[in-house]
């Protein structure tokens, strides 16, 4: 399973009203696992950049000058991209944007849907943690993601805490170690080994707990084509 975790930077809010793209990153999953490859451009957006956008990236026109047009790396960027699966906080702003650019190009040019499917990771936090702030810097609060390198936005640098927030949100690691040693391992690191500490305490869920674990499950079961295994469980 490849994933494609991107995210953009841009001259303002809205392609309609003019605004590019100025930076593309990305950054590959493979079977849940970050294979260090990754895509990241910086581009030319022949457009003045408005002063609320530069607030939160701090790209300035004058850094652009030398860079290329969205015309000269569309190539490249949709065959990193093609046949993945694209993993995108807000998915919306940057679906539109890319298409935008695209349709610049060639009048029969395919928008994005075309070479990948789409995740919206805004959309799976709040249908995980409704009523709470799903901001990415919410997330990586949340989920205990370092994000202390981010004073300012990057597209590349938000693409790779966007994989830690996405892998945590659904599940964390890929695969379980479950023979003996390791186990015995995390036994002994978790106080746990031996009769010598007594009975241990059962502590039972909370309603809450219990619809967040429902929750939780019914998101992995949506992002794995219904091979959630505690739910095929239950199905059975």
């Amino acid at each position: 399973m490849r994933q494609i975790v991107l995210d953009t930077e841009t001259t303002g809010l809205e392609p309609e009203q003019g605004h590019r793209i100025i930076e593309i990153g990305c950054v590959e999953l493979v079977n849940r696992r970050l294979t260090g490859r990754h895509f990241h451009q910086y581009v030319r957006p022949d457009r003045q950049i408005d002063a609320a956008a530069f607030a939160v990236h701090g790209i300035s026109e004058q850094a652009l000058e030398d860079k290329p047009p969205f015309s000269e790396v569309a190539e490249g960027f949709l065959a990193f991209i093609e046949g993945a699966e694209l993993i995108i906080h807000n998915a919306p702003f940057d679906v539109g944007f890319i298409n935008h650019e695209l349709g610049r190009l060639d009048e029969g040019q395919p928008l994005l849907e075309h070479y990948c499917r789409v995740l919206d990771t805004l959309a799976l936090a709040r249908q995980l943690h409704p009523g709470q702030r799903n901001s990415l810097d919410a997330l990586c609060k949340r989920y205990a993601v370092d994000n202390s390198g981010r004073e300012l936005h990057g597209a590349l640098l938000d693409a790779e805490i966007l994989a830690d927030v996405y892998l945590a949100m659904t599940g964390g690691q890929a695969t379980l170690d479950l023979s003996s040693s390791a186990t015995a391992v995390r036994a002994r690191s978790a106080g746990v080994e031996g009769a010598r500490h007594g009975p241990l305490r059962v502590i039972r869920p909370s309603d809450d707990e219990r619809q967040a674990h429902r929750a939780r499950l019914q998101a992995i079961d949506g992002l794995s084509d219904g091979r959630c295994l505690w739910l095929e469980i239950e199905r059975d």
